[in-house]
């Protein structure tokens, strides 16, 4: 006891410091890998899932253990009030005594029972089925953890663009207002700095309570606490980096999650069909009791003497006529297997259209994005010179006001282009089934 105390004591504090330093460096350094590597770790649906995969082994398992010899006990003790009569030579005579009690060991063995033989024919396929079911689950938390991901990074950089324009506007206002006090500019100047600037901190306002709604649903995404505080690490070149795909990868319908799911279940169901056409064959069945049995017409008596019995066997059980009910049930059964086949069309079409839709999308989001990324170098360069030129006396503050708007929207559509652009990158991945988990 005291060994194992000294040992929790000296291993304690390293176990605490390696899980603070892994909490804290997910906080400090919450790189895409990192919130991804925490969700498939932590995500609520995600351990369902886990945990749905060994249910069905559990299952797997109680149904071979069929399979194994079963060996029962049963005990009987029992009093009779009156005895059974029989006839013997014309005669009522009472047979049996007052008293009786058994014991009865069994034991069984399964030869053939088509139960059984499907549990150990399907134990794969449904050990599969629950891993794809997982993988499909890991895939849907990849894509919801990746577009949150990106739609807090989208406001956390609307916020940091704003707080440059209100740096901006804060400077012009200064600016202006001191022309405004040397006589140079009139008063329409400085009140429409100060609109512009108001302007802007309300926009601030708006999307630092939107960046708290996109951090709840990271959090939600990733199975995080929602208590705990998380700051994310992207650099934006990265992200700029991070937009291109290959498209001319081919659609392969066999890389879908979906599909090999549907391959699965069609594996079940011709199990299913062999099932019931097994139902024409006999079960066998090997067993052997033992039996103790004891009697007397005294309870003080009733265990001095034992009169056992033993026995083994074999039961074969043949079904002769039920009816037609084997023949419609292997009717239905293959009714039900080729729905598969149209299962299968309708699959293949939607996936098409999936990849077809995502693809163009991909593909528009893509152009839109580096017309965007144009627009904001043309963007800035105007503002440039219209607030040098402005300064100079040649353009009024208007037109400077006009400028900051339209750099302001170009520098948002950039944003949401590059956001589109890498959400679209992830529905293209999903639709091609190159999503890796």
């Amino acid at each position: 006891m005291f060994f194992l105390l000294s040992v929790l004591l000296i291993t304690a504090p390293t176990i605490f410091s390696q899980q603070h330093v892994r909490i804290d460096s997910l906080l400090q350094n919450g790189t895409l890998e990192n919130c991804l590597q925490y969700a498939l770790t932590h995500q609520p649906l995600l351990k369902q899932s886990q945990l749905n995969e060994q249910i069905a082994e559990q299952t797997i398992k109680s149904k071979l253990a069929d399979w194994f010899p079963q060996l029962n006990f049963n005990f009987n003790l029992q009093h009779n009030y009156k005895l059974p009569t029989s006839i013997f030579q014309g005669n009522p005579v009472n047979i049996g005594v007052i008293n009786t009690s058994s014991g009865q060991f069994s034991l069984s063995q399964t030869i053939f029972d088509r139960d059984v033989l499907l549990a150990s024919t399907t134990a794969g396929d449904v050990r599969e089925q629950t891993k794809q079911q997982t993988a499909s689950e890991k895939i849907n938390v990849i894509v919801s953890v990746s577009k949150a991901y990106y739609a807090v990074l989208l406001t956390q950089n609307q916020i940091d663009l704003i707080n440059q324009d209100i740096a901006r506007l804060e400077l012009s206002l200064k600016d202006t207002y001191a022309q405004y006090e040397s006589g140079v500019v009139d008063k329409t100047d400085y009140m429409q700095a100060t609109i512009a600037l108001n302007n802007g901190k309300a926009e601030k306002r708006q999307d630092e309570e939107l960046l708290k709604t996109s951090y709840a649903n990271l959090k939600e995404q990733m199975g995080y606490p929602p208590e705990d505080s998380i700051h994310l690490n992207y650099n934006m070149t990265q992200m700029e980096n991070d937009i291109y795909i290959d498209t001319s990868l081919t659609l392969n319908y066999q890389n879908r999650i979906e599909y090999k799911l549907l391959e699965t279940e069609k594996r079940l169901q011709k199990a299913n069909l062999n099932y019931y056409a097994w139902s024409f064959l006999p079960t066998l069945t090997a067993f052997g009791e033992y039996n103790l049995n004891f009697q007397n017409d005294q309870w003080s008596k009733l265990y001095n003497h034992d009169y056992p019995n033993s026995y083994i066997g074999l039961q074969l059980s043949f079904p002769i006529f039920q009816g037609g009910k084997r023949f419609h049930e292997i009717d239905q059964a293959e009714l039900e297997l080729k729905l598969y086949d149209y299962d299968f069309s309708a699959l293949k079409s939607s996936i098409n259209t999936e990849y077809t839709q995502a693809l163009a999308n991909y593909k528009s989001n893509l152009n839109n994005y580096d017309i965007q990324k144009d627009n904001l170098k043309l963007a800035n360069d105007v503002y440039n010179i219209i607030e040098l030129q402005y300064k100079s006396g040649i353009k009024t503050y208007l037109d400077v006001i006009t400028a900051e708007t339209n750099l302001r929207s170009t520098q948002a559509n950039y944003l949401n282009a590059l956001y589109q652009v890498l959400t679209s990158k992830i529905d293209l991945e999903k639709a091609l089934g190159t999503i890796k988990y």
